[in-house]
Formats: structure tokens, C-alpha cells, sequence
């Protein structure tokens, strides 16, 4: 319920703050006093947008800021799906700024407009003439079948049946995609695939091929030189060995008489191991050498295929070209592979399509059982406001489709007279008949669920006499549910109320301000007179106001 509305610098609204009780609750006062204005700012805490034109005094911010007690509405989850600390006092504020943009404020945490709609719409609901857009709404009128019905335990089953649907079908159409787009680049990653392990060529090194390459081209040359290298080192007469060996002979023969020729004798000897070194491995590799046509072709065309792949897919290395494949072959086995995940996924979708239909099928059956019923009570209550032969129709129908809430079509019908035919709600009702709708659906909706605090803004209008006395009552009523405001003018609403605030002008150091307070029952007996007969209401006005009041 809203306890209390503090108004600060919005429109003729300079400085209002109100508190609320329980229960139903009249506003009246003259037209053009500002009563709008009262419902104009509520809606800015509502979410609704606003902008610098709304602020009075332009060098201050505007301020509207609502306390609700929401104890029993069950809001925990909601403000836990939007991040916010729950509390059973909450206070939802906002603020134009002089800049002309607009803060908003749930608990003093920041919020976005669409988070202040959400908490906001559970919390309190406005609905006049130009306002009942909700009877039109689809999801509005399931809400209504489904809560008569006691739905709601169905549902909870088919939404959390519906959105692991949601999640599988997606992931399965994903992979539909993907598998379609493999299937485009599958036969070119198979022959990619199938010529690199064809060319043999992964294992080597290119490096070594093309040293060996070298070797082989030039078998002739490197033999001739290594052999002529050879003798020049090994020849017994002139060789580099034999001339070394007869040079430290001589250079031993005086190392005798001279320590220093020790020395130059160790480094001969040195050199002559490191020539006999040389010498064995130019013997080695000319031993190695071979005439091999054959090998040559062989080892140029591995050089060829390496090249050719590595210019082909830009890479630089046959170690790149390695994970190149590698990643190949996985593209190709996931293709391969697809189908079978396809298949387990359609069968999971399947077998969750099957309990989908079996739950709607449920939900659809305890909503038809209840229809008559529904349309009945809705027709009585329409009865009561008036409205002898209106009728009502709600039109349920199966689809192959499935929905958030089942797998239903539903749609209202209305209409005023006898001898015409049904048509949409909202291409046969008036805005008067619309607003007696909605309150005669909003009492019914009260006997079954706590609803928000609930706005009646002139709905009354071209309403009077037995009606009108009718419309209290049922607001009234509806009052002893939730906490019920009705911004009337008609005397005979104004006198169910428990609690009964006038709005009204008062002229203040050259502004005009709109101001707002409750009533005494000596101030609602003035009050009603002259909503009963205008400001010089007779003493005759005065008995009727105390016998409304009584």
C-alpha cells in the first residue's frame, strides 16, 4: 500500500507531502485543481518519462517519492531478478534535474526506468478512462483466466518445461547452421587433408633434404676436391701428415739442449692430431658420397611438395604446416561428428515437445472449466454498474504453437446492446464502459489474489444516480481487499470513502500553488454539498451530504 507521497517542485505542486491509510480512499475537488496533476506525478514514480517542462521552478530539481509497504505481495524474487535490495518499507523516488534528466531510485539504489516500471507496476496500478490498455493485453487477460482456474502451479510446470525447450532448440538450430556451413568447406578440407598426408612429407626435415639434395648434385665436384684434399693431407711423400711427422722429428732432435723448442715440438704434434682428424672425417665423407640419380629425383620432389604446400596455405615451416593439418582433420571429424549430436538433441527436443503439448493440454482444460463461470460473474458485476445487457465473451482457442504460458490464443469480446454481435473489446467499448470493465474484473481478480494498490481516475464520468452508488459500493468493497483510491466527482462515490482528501488552489505570493488535505467529517459534509449543488450549496444540499455520509 502507499503510506505516504511527498510531491517537491512538479507543475503548481510546490512543496505537498500526504500520507495514505488502507482501505478505499476518495480525491475530489474542482476542475482544473490540480487532480491530474496528482496522478501525472505517481505515474513519473511509476516510470513513466518526463522532462524539464515539468519542474516549476526551473533552477530546482524536481522530486517525487513514494513509501509502499509491499510486505504482502510477494516481490521478493522480483527485486532479486533485478538486483535490488528487498525491503517491506520501499521508497521509490525520482528526480528531473535542472538539466532536463531524469534520476530514478529504488531503496536509494540508481535504477533504469524499465526496472522503476517493473517494481512500480507491482506495487500500485492507475486506471482511467483513457488508461485501460490492460484489458486489452493478452498476457493481462491469461493472468485473469489462469488466477480463476488456479493455473498457476501448470504453469510453473510448462514455463520451466517451455524455457529448457527454448535453450535445447536453440543450441539444435545452432548446430543445424554450423553443420550446413561445415558441409560448404568439407570437401575442400578432405582434399587439403588427404594431399598433405599423401605427400609424406610431415616427418622431415627440410633442412637436412636439402643439404642432402646439395650433396647428391654435386656428387663430381665434392669427390674430386675431397679426394685431392685427402692426398694433400695424407700422401706418404709430400702429404701435410708425412711433412709434420719429419718436422718434429728435426725440431725433437735439439729440444735436448733447449727447453723452448719443447714447446714448439708439443704444438707440432698438436696440429698433426687435429690434420689426422681432418683427414679421417674428408676420408668419411667421401666414403658417404654416392651417385644416386634415383635418390636425387626422390629428395628434390619431397623439397618441391614442401614448398609447394608451404606457399599454398602461407606458411613458413613443416612444423606449421603439421598443425595446419591437425586442425584439418578436426574440422572434418566434427563434421563427421555432428549428425550425432543433431540426433541425440532433436530426440531430447521431441521428447520435451511431448510433455509441452500434455501440460498445455492441462492448462487449456482448467481454463475452459472456468470461462462460464468468469464471463458470468463479469456480466452480474456489469449488471450491477448499469449495464443490463452487456455481455461478455472470452474465446480460448488451441494452436500448434508453443508459448510462454501454454499453447492458447485468447482474445475478450464485448458487447453493450442487445441485437448487435460481438466484437474485439476494444473495438466495441466506450472509455466509460471500458473503466466499468476493468473495475468490475479488478473486484473479481481481488477475491483470489492480493493485488497492487489500485488508482481509479474518474472512471466515473457520465456516470450518476443509482450507478453511481452501485460503483462506490464496489469500490468500497474492493477497498476492504487492497488499498483503493478513487478521484471522483460524484458525491456519491465521495461518501463511501473512509478517508476523503480535496484538491485544491491557493494563491501564494503571486503563484498558484495546488495544495492537498484530508478532510474532517464537518469538512466532507461542505465538501459533498457543494460537489451536490456548487459553492452556495443549500441547506436542503447539507441534509443529502450528512444522509450520503450516513
Amino acid at each position: 500500500m502507499l503510506k505516504n507521497l511527498s510531491i517537491k517542485n512538479y507543475l503548481l505542486i510546490d512543496d505537498l507531502s500526504v500520507s495514505f491509510n488502507n482501505g478505499f480512499t476518495v480525491i475530489t475537488g474542482e476542475t482544473g485543481a490540480g487532480k491530474s496533476i496528482l496522478v501525472g506525478g505517481i505515474s513519473l514514480i511509476l516510470g513513466k518519462r518526463a522532462d524539464l517542462s515539468v519542474n516549476r521552478d526551473k533552477s530546482k530539481k524536481c522530486i517525487i517519492e513514494g513509501v509502499f509497504d509491499i510486505g504482502s505481495f510477494n516481490l521478493k524474487s522480483v527485486f532479486d531478478e533485478n538486483d535490488l535490495d528487498y525491503e517491506t518499507e520501499t521508497i521509490l523516488r525520482r528526480e528531473i534535474l535542472v538539466s532536463g534528466k531524469s534520476r530514478a531510485f529504488i531503496n536509494d539504489s540508481p535504477v533504469n526506468l524499465n526496472q522503476l516500471s517493473i517494481i512500480g507496476s507491482k506495487i500500485i496500478d492507475i486506471h482511467s478512462q483513457h488508461q485501460n490498455i490492460e484489458v486489452l493485453n493478452s498476457e493481462f487477460q491469461f493472468e485473469l483466466l489462469d488466477l480463476i482456474s488456479t493455473n498457476e502451479e501448470n504453469i510453473r510446470t510448462y514455463k520451466k518445461l517451455y524455457e529448457e525447450f527454448k535453450l535445447k532448440s536453440k543450441v539444435l538450430e545452432e548446430l543445424i547452421e554450423k553443420k550446413q556451413s561445415l558441409i560448404q568447406s568439407m570437401d575442400y578440407n578432405k582434399y587439403i587433408l588427404e594431399e598433405i598426408d599423401n605427400s609424406n612429407i610431415l616427418e622431415e626435415d627440410l633442412n637436412d633434404l636439402e643439404n642432402l639434395q646439395n650433396s647428391l648434385s654435386n656428387f663430381e665436384e665434392f669427390s674430386k676436391e675431397l679426394n685431392q684434399s685427402s692426398q694433400i693431407i695424407s700422401d706418404d711423400d709430400i702429404g701435410l701428415i708425412s711433412s709434420l711427422s719429419r718436422l718434429k722429428t728435426s725440431i725433437d732432435k735439439i729440444s735436448n739442449n733447449s727447453q723452448k723448442f719443447n714447446s714448439i715440438s708439443e704444438r707440432i704434434l698438436s696440429i698433426k692430431i687435429d690434420l689426422e682428424d681432418i683427414s679421417s672425417e674428408i676420408d668419411d665423407s667421401l666414403n658417404s658420397l654416392e651417385q644416386n640419380p634415383e635418390k636425387l629425383n626422390t629428395i628434390i620432389n619431397k623439397i618441391d611438395k614442401i614448398n609447394n604446400l608451404l606457399r599454398k596455405h602461407s606458411l613458413n615451416s613443416v612444423n606449421e604446416l603439421s598443425i595446419f593439418r591437425d586442425n584439418l582433420a578436426e574440422k572434418v571429424n566434427t563434421t563427421e561428428n555432428i549428425d550425432g549430436e543433431i540426433e541425440h538433441l532433436q530426440k531430447e527436443c521431441e521428447n520435451l515437445k511431448i510433455k509441452l503439448k500434455s501440460s498445455a493440454v492441462n492448462i487449456h482444460e482448467k481454463r475452459k472449466s472456468v470461462i462460464f463461470d468468469l464471463t458470468s460473474q463479469i456480466e452480474n458485476v456489469l449488471s450491477e454498474l448499469g449495464m443490463v445487457n452487456s455481455k461478455f465473451k472470452i474465446n480460448l482457442s488451441k494452436t500448434t504453437n508453443f508459448y510462454s504460458n501454454g499453447m492458447d490464443l485468447i482474445d475478450f469480446e464485448f458487447l453493450a446492446n442487445k441485437g448487435y454481435e460481438f466484437k474485439k473489446i476494444q473495438d466495441s467499448a466506450s472509455g466509460g464502459e471500458m473503466s466499468r470493465i476493468m473495475l468490475s474484473i479488478k473486484s473479481i481478480m481481488a477475491k483470489y489474489k492480493q493485488l497492487p494498490s489500485i488508482i481509479f481516475d474518474e472512471i466515473d464520468t457520465g456516470v450518476s444516480g443509482e450507478i453511481s452508488k452501485k460503483m462506490g459500493l464496489i469500490m468500497k468493497e474492493l477497498g476492504t481487499k487492497i488499498q483503493t483510491f478513487s478521484i471522483t466527482h460524484l458525491p456519491q462515490i465521495a461518501a463511501m470513502g473512509e478517508s476523503h482528501f480535496m484538491i485544491y488552489k491557493n494563491d501564494t505570493d503571486g503563484y498558484t500553488k495546488t495544495k492537498i488535505s484530508r478532510l474532517n467529517d464537518n469538512e466532507r459534509i461542505v465538501e459533498i454539498a457543494k460537489m451536490l449543488e456548487g459553492n452556495n450549496a443549500s441547506e436542503s444540499a447539507y441534509t443529502h451530504a450528512k444522509q450520503l455520509l450516513n
